[in-house]
């Protein structure tokens, strides 16, 4: 069983299109007082930054040499059918379990050597280096459980071969967190039982594993600490919705504000819908208070459809105004009963409501054409609008992104994947020649 897990994956990306950023500490993911990584480079990581930390803890330790940039999930998307179709190549069968991660058991490798299995993943790195411009770390073992495992202990940037007769001694060592389905609650409640590796799981009596764990997932956890995993790997499911969710900076707390936050979430939910290929019928509202309580609502349409001012005219019919709801710090909004068959309503005006008619114009960023989605048509940007990362495009400079904003200026440096480290120019923030641009364009 093999197990490929790209390195830093979203912040590999940004730095693969933007080759000044390449040996500098990356932080992608939100920049407000609320924003979370959601990637960091290994030189971040060198500071003590990583994935789902505050990112203002994570500015804190990096310093002024910090690069934060908002997440490009369309351009990761791409890059990871890119990863994935270069997989496919070698291994027809892939199980992806997120865009930077995949199984595959290669037919070609029963029963062979430990000497075969590195040189097939050496081969496999390499591939996906050449086609793709990232780094992945591979990891071998007898089933899934050793081959995570195996990746994670790879990392960065190698491959990590476990044996079967070197596996009992490894899983003795490592720490039971490392199991895959033991989180901080589990982990908390074998610790004080003193099993604090792996191997003392295995050592430990089913049953007692059970009172500890539960009859649901107590049972299956064991036989992995034991070695024991004889899942086969298997394409997974379409996903059954795609969804898109805003934390704010600051609490919304009226009507007009709601109502645009969930045309600008909702919106990114519905370029995700457009990259999918399907369409869809049920929507669904999710908003979390500034008391971190949940409320949830939903409608099903008579029918699917990827129409967007039909779609966010639900949502909008879903809200309830913060005044009698309570302040509100993240809109999420979910599209569900994805199909491959579109239809048309035959009213569409009472569909979309008066909320499509009245809401706010959804936010800048996402500019995807219903007829056209390859290719966003460039626009002039407001003035007031340049963002840090936006991708742009000047007529004599080609692509870049904006490096910084404000006082009536900003600076773009114009760069792409295949241009090396690009010069930076800086314009006067009303340049009617710079347009946004499709961030794929840095890719070229």
């Amino acid at each position: 069983m093999l197990h490929l897990d790209m390195d830093a994956f979203f912040a590999s990306v940004e730095q693969l299109t933007r080759p000044t950023l390449r040996g500098r500490p990356v932080l992608v993911g939100g920049a407000g007082g609320r924003g979370v990584v959601a990637g960091a480079s290994y030189e971040a990581r060198a500071y003590g930054a990583r994935s789902a930390m505050p990112m203002h803890q994570a500015r804190r330790l990096i310093g002024a040499g910090a690069v934060v940039l908002p997440p490009r999930g369309g351009l990761y998307s791409t890059v990871s059918a890119s990863v994935f179709a270069t997989l496919r190549t070698r291994m027809p069968v892939l199980e992806t379990l997120s865009l930077d991660e995949a199984f595959g058991e290669p037919p070609e490798l029963a029963g062979a050597d430990a000497g075969a299995v590195l040189e097939f993943a050496t081969q496999l790195r390499a591939l996906v280096l050449e086609n793709t411009g990232l780094v992945a770390s591979i990891g071998v073992g007898s089933g899934k459980q050793i081959a995570k495992i195996a990746s994670g202990l790879a990392k960065p940037d190698g491959i990590r071969v476990v044996t079967p007769a070197e596996q009992g001694a490894l899983f003795e060592a490592l720490p039971v967190r490392k199991l895959w389905g033991i989180g901080p609650v589990a982990d908390d409640k074998l610790r004080r039982l003193g099993i604090e590796t792996i191997g003392a799981l295995a050592a430990t009596s089913e049953t007692e594993v059970v009172a500890v764990l539960g009859a649901t997932v107590g049972p299956s956890l064991h036989r992995l600490a034991r070695g024991i995993d004889d899942r086969p790997v298997a394409e997974r499911a379409d996903a059954k919705q795609v969804s898109a969710e805003t934390t704010f900076a600051v609490d919304l707390v009226t009507l007009d504000q709601l109502r645009a936050a969930v045309e600008q979430t909702g919106a990114g939910a519905h370029a995700r819908l457009l990259r999918d290929g399907r369409a869809a019928r049920t929507v669904i509202l999710k908003l979390r208070k500034s008391d971190m309580s949940i409320v949830t609502r939903s409608a099903t349409l008579p029918y699917a459809t990827a129409d967007r001012a039909t779609l966010l005219a639900t949502a909008q019919r879903q809200v309830i105004d913060p005044r009698e709801l309570g302040p509100v710090r993240l809109v999420g909004v979910s599209l569900g009963g994805l199909s491959e068959v579109r239809q048309g309503s035959l009213f569409p005006d009472l569909d979309r409501g008066e909320a499509a008619a009245d809401g706010p114009a959804p936010d800048g960023d996402v500019n995807l054409d219903t007829t056209d989605t390859s290719a966003p048509v460039p626009e002039p940007v407001p003035v007031a609008s340049w963002r840090p990362g936006q991708d742009v495009a000047h007529p004599e400079f080609g692509h870049g992104w904006v490096q910084g904003s404000g006082h009536g200026v900003v600076t773009v440096r114009f760069e792409t994947r295949t241009t090396g480290p690009g010069q930076a120019r800086t314009f006067p923030a009303a340049e009617d020649t710079l347009v946004r641009a499709d961030p794929e364009a840095s890719l070229r």
